[in-house]
C-alpha cells in the first residue's frame, strides 16, 4: 500500500488495516517516497558491522595518517608565522 502523510492523518484506519493484513506501507510526501512501515513481526533486528559502513577505511590510504598521534599533535600545534 502507498499512503501520503495526509492519508496518515485522515485515513489512519485504512493504513492500520493494511498493516494488520501484513502489508508494507510506503509513505510519500509531495509525491516522493520517504519511508516504509513494516509490520512488527516482519522486521528483523540485526547488528550492523562497522566494516560494512561506507565511511570505514576511507582514510586508510593516506600517508600522513600512518601515525595518528603525530597527526593529531600536528593539528593541535599553534600557528607559527
Amino acid at each position: 500500500m502507498e499512503a501520503s502523510v495526509l492519508d496518515l492523518r485522515k485515513k489512519m484506519r485504512d493504513v492500520m488495516a493494511a498493516i494488520d493484513r501484513h502489508e508494507r506501507v510506503t509513505l510519500t510526501h509531495r509525491g516522493r517516497r520517504r519511508a516504509v512501515i513494516i509490520p512488527f513481526g516482519e522486521a528483523k533486528p540485526g547488528k550492523v558491522k562497522v566494516a560494512d559502513l561506507p565511511a570505514f577505511g576511507m582514510w586508510a590510504d593516506r600517508a600522513d595518517m600512518t601515525d595518528p598521534v603525530a597527526y593529531v599533535d600536528n593539528i593541535r600545534k599553534p600557528r607559527s608565522f
